[in-house]
């Protein structure tokens, strides 16, 4: 089974999120840095919820897939302090990483 893996960007009020340089650099910096090993990786954006009058949780998820949890810790430590070392540069909140196992 693969796995993917979700970095969530809370949707803190008043945060910073700099959306240009998380899709023209911080993205680019992912993909180089996991080459090969990432199967797929996409973004999206938190619009609405169900209720009008809550914001969205998140301001952005970042969805990556890996061929196992193997391939995921070798990337990260290669390129996880360079990945992490990187938000700064677009946001001043701390992401929710979550790591799952795809089941179907």
């Amino acid at each position: 089974m693969t796995i993917t893996v979700t970095v969530s960007y809370p949707n803190t009020p008043g945060s910073k999120f700099d959306m240009d340089y998380y899709l023209a650099t911080h993205l680019e910096l992912v993909g180089k840095c996991w080459g090969d090993k990432l199967i797929s990786a996409r973004a999206i954006k938190g619009i609405a919820t169900p209720n009008p009058d809550t914001p969205p949780p998140y301001q952005v998820v970042a969805i990556l897939e890996v061929e196992s949890v193997e391939v995921l810790k070798d990337v990260l430590e290669a390129h996880g302090a360079a990945i992490m070392g990187d938000i700064p540069n677009f946001t001043d909140v701390e992401p929710v990483i979550q790591i799952s196992e795809n089941l179907g």
